[in-house]
């Protein structure tokens, strides 16, 4: 093989990279950085964890039943009242149900048993136990930190009654429309207007 050959690849190579080098040094073009491992990845602080909890209680509708006065009073609720529990029942086939105490309920577990016990919790009505469980386990590590950094306060909510026990007030009667018969078309919910806007 003669030297002109070798030293003509030789120097395509050079200019060949010499123009990878020049493209990445020009003003405007930037270079593809490699990618970041794994363990580089942004890990959420505990402030942030507590901001995203107390975000997912607002929209998640938890204070509507376990803070006394959230809905009535739209949400004007100070903080440092949320989710101290309800004396109102929730009455219907399946007894009396109350809206937990939850900053006493998670003064009594760690984070590790709520995210166990959220994640699988089958309650009575009226708790939309489903949304719970539909959260992501971040998400309801979140709602522990945010609980968790509110302290404990309030009293225990009262205890469940079972079906035919009457509750004391103030309570709402959720009566449920009787099964259809077999194969017969469901009767339309009657509502009542109370006439008022």
């Amino acid at each position: 093989m003669s030297p002109t050959p070798l030293l003509s690849c030789l120097l395509s190579s050079l200019l060949i990279l010499a123009g990878c080098q020049a493209q990445t040094d020009k003003p405007g073009t930037a270079a593809v950085p490699p990618p970041a491992p794994a363990a580089a990845a942004k890990v959420e602080t505990d402030g942030d964890a507590v901001a995203r909890g107390e975000y997912l209680v607002r929209v998640g509708g938890c204070n509507d039943c376990h803070t006394a006065g959230y809905a009535e009073r739209q949400g004007e609720v100070p903080t440092a009242q949320w989710l101290t529990g309800s004396p109102l029942g929730y009455h219907g086939p399946w007894g009396t149900t109350y809206a937990s105490n939850l900053r006493l309920r998670m003064q009594e577990m760690t984070e590790a048993q709520w995210l166990a016990y959220s994640g699988n919790l089958r309650t009575r009505p009226i708790m939309p136990d489903f949304t719970l469980r539909a959260m992501s386990e971040a998400d309801r590590a979140a709602i522990y930190q945010f609980v968790r950094s509110l302290g404990p306060a309030g009293e225990a909510a009262p205890a469940y009654l079972p079906p035919g026990q009457t509750p004391p007030a103030p309570y709402f009667s959720l009566v449920l429309p009787e099964a259809p018969a077999q194969g017969a078309p469901a009767a339309p919910v009657a509502t009542e207007a109370s006439g008022r806007n």
